[in-house]
């Protein structure tokens, strides 16, 4: 009797501890539920009717700040830039703006330097802070990344500098010229000389003109628009004619070679110009009774087959310096010799662009006085076509990584006279 009496006790007491468990369970349960989140902190209880909405669709960073700049409301594009840490403004400049606008309701802005989070390197991101009060407690802190915007202002006002640079020498030289000539009028041989050199400043005014058109024309316009197959050997022989007469000034063999019968898919004229400013580089860049070469073949990559078109030189080569900026706008290896060779900096600079429209890559290879491979490589034309139309929008801006090895010269060329 006392030992099922002892067992019944001890079923009692162990339901009482149960019980006991199962409420301070669901009171722990609870409170974890009550507890605030990272982008939600006390926003139920003091964020006014419709601002947690409002904030939620900003394009802007949002902070919300109470009255002891503890954070109650934070977009994630906040925490993504590093304004908030550990439920703090983490931007002592901000924090103080904040402050100063909570004294007096003064509406305030200022843009900022903010360093990158993860990078030790010193980049800085730049923002522009708007600090408003938001009712009678409450502050809110507006951030926008500037850092875009400012890279596209640092491109055009480079540009524009660039562009005036080089419009101002063959305009200045024609107004010197043409003032020499008028002093000179009594001497005929004079004229003609100083008139043989206005043509010369006239023509390379004619063609700077004529590559800032071009650049613009493939920045701008969509080249799958008017695509079409293309045929490799027909651009090929409009880039040789288009030389023929610089090549034939130098005693230079220029020769075609490789796979027959290749299409790519795109805009014609485009892709006409791009392999054109790549022969003409390799002719006006060689010396006298030298070799170019143009080469096409077909190779399998794991997207899709590609076509290949190489041009080599035997010329004087690039650095490794030089080639990580020879496709930048205006940027000329040897400035001296561009001039004599009437370049504008701007061929290689429409290559990269052209080739990147398309889908395709531009590669250079070059060692110093050995000469340099460019390489373009491009979706052969049915696998273009399915591509564009699978991906209208498809726009790459890389290009002109340098290339790891030499092009393996294709064999059987055709000497072309």
């Amino acid at each position: 009797m006392d030992v099922n009496a002892a067992v019944a006790a001890a079923a009692a007491i162990a339901g009482v501890l149960t019980g006991v468990i199962a409420m301070l369970a669901f009171r722990w349960s609870e409170r974890d539920q009550k507890r605030p989140t990272r982008t939600s902190l006390h926003t139920d209880a003091v964020l006014p009717p419709g601002v947690d909405t409002v904030l939620s669709v900003l394009s802007s960073s949002a902070v919300v700040l109470d009255e002891g700049d503890a954070v109650v409301k934070a977009s994630s594009a906040a925490y993504a830039l590093g304004l908030v840490r550990g439920g703090k403004l983490s931007v002592e400049p901000m924090l103080q703006m904040a402050r100063d606008t909570r004294r007096d309701g003064e509406i305030r802005q200022v843009e900022l330097d903010l360093p990158r989070r993860g990078t030790g390197r010193g980049e800085a991101l730049a923002v522009s802070a708007r600090v408003a009060p938001l009712g009678s407690r409450l502050v809110l802190l507006l951030v926008e990344d500037l850092t875009e915007a400012r890279r596209i202002e640092a491109v055009r006002r480079d540009f524009v500098a660039n562009v005036s640079h080089e419009l101002k020498t063959p305009v200045g030289a024609l107004s010197l010229l043409s003032e020499a000539v008028m002093d000179a009028s009594d001497d005929p041989e004079a004229v003609e000389r100083f008139a043989g050199r206005m043509q010369i400043e006239a023509t390379r005014l004619t063609n700077l003109v004529q590559e800032l058109i071009d650049l613009s024309r493939v920045q701008n316009d969509d080249p799958l628009e008017d695509a079409e197959p293309v045929r490799v050997d027909e651009l090929v022989a409009e880039a040789v004619d288009r030389c023929r007469h610089q090549a034939g000034a130098k005693q230079i063999t220029m020769a075609a070679g490789g796979t027959a019968d290749l299409h790519v898919w795109g805009n014609r004229g485009q892709l006409a110009a791009a392999l054109g400013n790549l022969v003409e580089n390799a002719v006006n860049y060689s010396p006298a009774r030298t070799r170019v070469g143009i080469a096409a073949r077909r190779i399998t990559v794991p997207g899709g087959d590609l076509i290949e078109l190489a041009v080599t030189d035997q010329g004087i080569g690039i650095s490794d310096r030089d080639k990580e900026r020879i496709f930048e706008r205006f940027y000329r290896v040897d400035p001296a010799r561009s001039r004599a060779t009437g370049g504008t900096g701007l061929g290689l600079a429409i290559v990269k662009h052209v080739v990147a429209s398309h889908g395709g890559e531009v590669t250079v290879w070059s060692a110093e006085g050995q000469g340099s491979t460019f390489t373009l490589r491009l979706p052969e034309a049915g696998a273009a076509r399915d591509r564009a139309q699978q991906h209208p929008d498809l726009d790459d801006e890389d290009g002109g990584a340098p290339d790891s090895s030499p092009y393996e010269p294709l064999p059987a060329p055709e000497v072309l006279p």
